[in-house]
């Protein structure tokens, strides 16, 4: 079996890596970041990712993370 490895957000095809420098730079929270970069804010898959790389500077990741909070589009 092939190991998990998470490490962009798929619909705009745009490494965390890329996102975490930039994000610091600017100050950006989640919301922002959605608004700047387009990540998160499509199918919103990769929120939780981007909560995590934003809080804890990760930008790999081995396990799938569920968001509990509400994204684009859902209620």
């Amino acid at each position: 079996m092939a190991a998990l490895n998470i490490d962009r957000c798929v619909c705009q095809n745009v490494p965390f890596a890329t996102l975490l420098p930039q994000a610091r730079a600017h100050g950006w929270d989640l919301d922002a970041l959605s608004a700047a970069t387009g990540c998160g804010a499509r199918c919103g898959l990769c929120r939780p990712y981007l909560r995590e790389m934003l809080a804890r500077g990760v930008t790999t990741f081995d396990a799938v993370l569920i968001d509990a909070l509400p994204g684009p589009g859902r209620a």
